[in-house]
């Protein structure tokens, strides 16, 4: 057990580059940079970190931050590092034992970070698994807003010909119908792609195991959306004549079922859509595996298959102001409180806690790689 004790201080904050494939976003706006220096902290900013989501260094200058010009003096100056994706190997060796890195980490997915993060011995506070007593996950919530949206929209595009689709206008004209969209999962992602399909005149179909989420969904909905209990047989019905199938199924932290498996790909039509949002957690499409925005898409038997790992990364500036929106009031609490505090404080962020110094102290983690789990002390 780990005992969480006071440590109150000046915090170094480190706001590295992504360096992901076309991740454009950023881990803080200039506005919250100047929250945290006006909070007394001390906040560097990695040169031109900001400028793919439309951040000149000058606006993070004025706000209060200092600006360090590589990578490496970032995280070598920072006690807490506040980022968006989960580092990636070039990163793995610039974090110290006991360096808080704030971001979205996505263990589920990933073994060789999971074991690296393991090896560096940092503080791993994960975006994706704060969690309300309401079992909803503040800190995902935007990111899925953007990705849901985009998912509807991606898919449509894709639909085109010349992209490997079957060639179906979304929306249909008078006289042609429209396409028909299933949505797997009636959580955040799932209701934003399907209002945004709706909204482009699609014959939508959202699918869901929770018969309370089905009646609202039915009673919320357009009219042009139909909530449906998702079950292997309903599903195999749906995807027969289905152009765009979008997964949006969470199981937060953990690694998600395969709701499409490769034996019924040939139930859906060629030429139609598969966009996996849940990709960041493993995939629910069993032939889905990661790409990214410069080759986001591959076939699999004539189904085109999309499956960007950072879907909101493509509107970066409405993604890091809706992300630091989010995540500013828990990032003022590490920062004035320390981690350990914070984290006792308040349950919701010590949901967040996915490693601590080389233990396990996220349940679903330690389990999928059969690793010791370390519970906290609260």
């Amino acid at each position: 057990m780990f005992n969480l004790y006071q440590s109150t201080q000046t915090m170094k904050i480190g706001i590295p580059k992504e360096i992901k494939n076309n991740e454009n976003r950023v881990g803080m706006t200039p506005a919250g940079v100047a929250e945290l220096c006006n909070h007394g902290h001390n906040v560097y900013v990695q040169a031109t970190a900001g400028v793919g989501s439309g951040f000149a260094d000058d606006e993070y200058i004025q706000a209060g931050a200092s600006i360090l010009p590589t990578i490496e003096d970032v995280y070598a100056t920072a006690d807490m590092i506040i980022k968006v994706k989960e580092p990636i190997a070039p990163e793995y060796p610039l974090i110290r034992k006991g360096q808080l890195v704030f971001t979205y980490f996505h263990f589920a997915s990933d073994r060789d970070l999971t074991m690296a993060m393991q090896r560096q011995g940092g503080v791993c506070l994960a975006y994706e698994t704060v969690q309300l007593k309401d079992r909803s996950l503040p800190l995902l919530l935007p990111m899925s807003e953007v990705a849901g949206r985009m998912a509807a929209l991606n898919g449509a595009y894709y639909l085109q010909k010349t992209k490997g689709g079957n060639g179906k206008l979304i929306c249909g004209v008078p006289g042609v119908p429209a396409a028909k969209v299933v949505v797997l999962g009636g959580g955040v992602v799932g209701e934003a792609a399907a209002r945004v399909a709706a909204g482009m005149n699609a014959r939508v179909v959202i699918m869901d195991v929770s018969l309370p989420r089905l009646r609202q969904l039915t009673a919320e909905m357009p009219a042009n959306v139909e909530a449906v209990y998702s079950s292997r047989h309903n599903i195999e019905m749906e995807i027969r004549d289905a152009d765009i199938i979008v997964g949006s199924v969470l199981i937060p932290g953990a690694k998600c079922p395969y709701l499409i498996t490769r034996d019924m790909l040939p139930l859906i039509p060629k030429g139609a859509v598969l966009v996996d949002v849940a990709i960041d957690q493993g995939g629910c499409f069993e032939t889905s595996h990661p790409t990214t925005h410069s080759e986001p898409t591959y076939e699999v038997d004539g189904i085109v298959h999309y499956a960007v790992a950072n879907i909101p990364g493509a509107v970066p500036r409405t993604s890091t102001m809706a992300l630091t929106n989010a995540t500013l009031r828990y990032a003022l609490a590490l920062a004035d409180k320390g981690w350990r505090q914070a984290c006792k404080d308040d349950p919701a962020l010590a949901m967040g806690l996915n490693m601590v110094e080389g233990k396990v102290t996220f349940k679903p983690v330690a389990d999928l790689y059969g690793m010791p789990y370390e519970p906290i002390e609260l």
